[in-house]
C-alpha cells in the first residue's frame, strides 16, 4: 500500500514554532493534507514526551508506529522522531550540525532521553543543543538499540548542517568517521532537490529523503516521501527501506509479473529556488547572486564588503563530481509541488495564504475533491464541472474585484485549476531565496 511520510516536523516546544502544533492538530492537518505517516518530533523534550505517552497508542503490538488514542481509525500514524543540534569543536573549527533520529519504540526513546538528560540540557528546547560529536552520538544511540535511525538533516543549509558552508564538513566520512557505515540516509532540505544531490557520487549509496521541517501546521507535507509498504505498515518496514535503500522504479511498478513489495517510490519537493538558502547573498544588503558572480566577487558582498553567506547551489557545485544533468541509473523520481493555499492566494491576488478568504476557498475545494496532495498530484482536472462540482453557500468566498456574481466564481476557480496545471508542468517563475529569505513563487505572470 502506498504511504506518504513526512519524517521531520517540530512541536510547540521548539523555538520559533507555532503553539498550535499539538498531536491532535497534527493528526487533523495530516488528514487534510494527505500525509499517512508523520513524525512525532521533539521526543527528547520531557513535556512533549509525556504527551506522546498519554495521547498515543501503538497501531498494533510491536508496530513501532502510533496513533491518537481518540482517533476513529489508524489512518494517521506517528513515527517517533526528533532533531538534535550538535555544537562541538573539532580541531580548530566549531562544528554545528542537525541530525534526525527515529526511535523504534517508546521504550527505546525513553532510554535515550534518560541518557541525554544526565549529560545535557534537554529541557531548554524541543530541539536540544548537545555538546557531543556526531560519531559519539551515533555510538550512544545505537548502543541503546541498533534499530534507531540517525541521519543528517537539511544537509546543505549554510548553518547547522553536515555540508553547510559555515560550519559543516566536506564529506560524510569527515563528519561521522568510523560511524559512517551506520548513516543510511540524508535529508535534502528545502533549498535542494534530489537532482542537485545526484551530482555527488558519494551520496549514491544513501537513501535521499525529503521532509517538511514544518514549524507550523500549514507547512506540514510541503516536502514528503512516497513509499510502498505492506498492508499493515510498521517501523521495521520503514527502517528496512531506508537502511537498504530499497527503491521502486516506474519499471518495477509496470512489471506485473514481479510486483514491487516495499520501497521508496518518489519524493515530493519544494521548489529549491523557493528555499531560504538557495543563492548566495546578504539579506541586510538586499543582495543575492548566482555562484558565478560570487566567484568573481571572491565571495565578498559588493554592498558592505563582508563575506557573503554561501548558499546551497554554490555549495553543491563546490563538492559535486558530476554535471547538473546527471541521473543515477536506479534513482527514484521526484515531483515539485506548491502548496494549494499558495496557489489559491495567488489566484485571488491575495498575499497572505492564511487569510480568511483563502482558507475558506481551500476548505471548500478539500471538502469536494479530497486531500491536498491528491488534488495537487492526481485529481483529473479536465473532468471538473464548475456548475455542479463546487456548491457554495456564499459566493463571496470566491469573488474577485468585489463582484458577487456567478461569472466571477467560475473565473476564479478556473484560475486555480490553471495554477495547479502550471505547477504540475513546472511552468512557474521563482525569485530565488538567499541568506534566510524565502524565494517568491509566481504562477500567474499577469
Amino acid at each position: 500500500m502506498q504511504q506518504i511520510l513526512d519524517l521531520h516536523i517540530h512541536s510547540r516546544y521548539s523555538r520559533a514554532c507555532s503553539p498550535l502544533l499539538t498531536l491532535e492538530n497534527i493528526d487533523s492537518v495530516c488528514r487534510t493534507k494527505g500525509i499517512d505517516i508523520i513524525a512525532t518530533s521533539d521526543f527528547t523534550y520531557p513535556a512533549w514526551f509525556k504527551s506522546i505517552n498519554e495521547e498515543l497508542t501503538e497501531t498494533f503490538s510491536g508496530s513501532g508506529l502510533y496513533k491518537l488514542k481518540k482517533a476513529i481509525d489508524d489512518k494517521i500514524k506517528f513515527i517517533l522522531s526528533t532533531e538534535l543540534s550538535l555544537i562541538y569543536k573539532e580541531g580548530d573549527k566549531v562544528r554545528k550540525i542537525h541530525l534526525l533520529v527515529h526511535a523504534p519504540n517508546i521504550a527505546a526513546a525513553n532510554v535515550l532521553n534518560k541518557q541525554l538528560d544526565r549529560k545535557f540540557n534537554i529541557r531548554s528546547d524541543g530541539r536540544p543543543i548537545l555538546g557531543i560529536s556526531a560519531p559519539d552520538l551515533v555510538k550512544l544511540v545505537l548502543k541503546i538499540d541498533p534499530h534507531f535511525l540517525i541521519y543528517p538533516a537539511h544537509i546543505w543549509t549554510p548553518w547547522f548542517s553536515v555540508f553547510g558552508s559555515k560550519s559543516g564538513f566536506d564529506s560524510l566520512e569527515e563528519c561521522f568517521q568510523d560511524q559512517t557505515e551506520h548513516i543510511y540516509a540524508v535529508e535534502t532540505g528545502l533549498s535542494s532537490d534530489p537532482e542537485m544531490n545526484w551530482r555527488l557520487s558519494a551520496l549514491d549509496n544513501l537513501t535521499i529523503l525529503s521532509s517538511s521541517d514544518a514549524h507550523s501546521l500549514p507547512n506540514i507535507g510541503r516536502e514528503a516521501n512516497i513509499m510502498e509498504l505492506e498492508d499493515l505498515p510498521g517501523y521495521n518496514q520503514i527502517y528496512e527501506v531506508i537502511k537498504n535503500h530499497w527503491k521502486i522504479s516506474e519499471r518495477s511498478l509496470a512489471n506485473k509479473n514481479k510486483p514491487a513489495k516495499i520501497g521508496l517510490k518518489s519524493t515530493l519537493e519544494f521548489y529549491p529556488e523557493e528555499g531560504r538558502y538557495y543563492l548566495d547573498g546578504h539579506r541586510d544588503c538586499n543582495f543575492s547572486c548566482l555562484p558565478e558572480k560570487s566567484y568573481s566577487y571572491k565571495n565578498i558582498c559588493p554592498v558592505c564588503g563582508r563575506p557573503l553567506v554561501i548558499g546551497v547551489l554554490n555549495r553543491v557545485a563546490e563538492l559535486a563530481d558530476r554535471p547538473s544533468t546527471y541521473r543515477p541509473e536506479n534513482a527514484v523520481g521526484f515531483k515539485k509541488i506548491v502548496e494549494l493555499d499558495k496557489i489559491i492566494a495567488e489566484a485571488l491576488n491575495i498575499k497572505n495564504r492564511n487569510s480568511v478568504r483563502v482558507q475558506k476557498q481551500y476548505q471548500e475545494i478539500i471538502n469536494r475533491f479530497g486531500n491536498e496532495l491528491f488534488i495537487l498530484l492526481d485529481l483529473d482536472l479536465t473532468k471538473i464541472d464548475f456548475q455542479t462540482d463546487l456548491k457554495v453557500d456564499s459566493r463571496d468566498n470566491f469573488q474577485i474585484n468585489h463582484k458577487n456574481n456567478h461569472k466571477t466564481v467560475i473565473d476564479v476557480l478556473s484560475r486555480i485549476i490553471k495554477g495547479i496545471e502550471k505547477m504540475r508542468i513546472g511552468k512557474l517563475i521563482v525569485k530565488p531565496g538567499y541568506d534566510g529569505e524565502y524565494g517568491i513563487i509566481n504562477i500567474f505572470n499577469d
